[in-house]
This record gives structure tokens, C-alpha cells and sequence, in this order.
């Protein structure tokens, strides 16, 4: 589950990184469909699902 919270993370923040270069993942062109602002709610929705997954996946201490 870590591993797919790190990809979403990563997806995410380059997703925002090159959003600023008026480009886009082919793959994620859909986001700005519904205009700016839900494009931003969308991309920071993967970094916090990703950051949520990354945490619970966190394996646990047993000694």
C-alpha cells in the first residue's frame, strides 16, 4: 500500500509541477475538463490519498 500512496504522491506533485508549464499528462488530460480550480482539487486529492495510503501502510513495530 506504501508503494501506491508514494506513486500517487508522485503523481500528484508532478502533475501540479507541470501544470505551471501549461502541460499535462496525456493520461490526466481529463482533470482540467471541468475547469481550473477542480483540476487543483483533483491533483491535491492523489497527493492526500496518496499521503493517507503511504501512512497506513506503514508497517508496524512488533518486537
Amino acid at each position: 500500500m506504501r508503494f501506491l500512496g508514494s506513486v500517487l504522491i508522485i503523481l500528484g506533485l508532478v502533475s501540479a509541477a507541470v501544470s505551471f508549464l501549461d502541460m499535462n499528462f496525456i493520461f490526466l488530460t481529463w482533470i482540467n475538463t471541468w475547469g481550473e480550480t477542480i483540476g487543483w482539487v483533483i491533483r491535491g486529492g492523489f497527493v492526500l490519498l496518496g499521503v493517507i495510503l503511504y501512512v497506513a501502510g506503514k508497517p508496524s513495530d512488533e518486537e
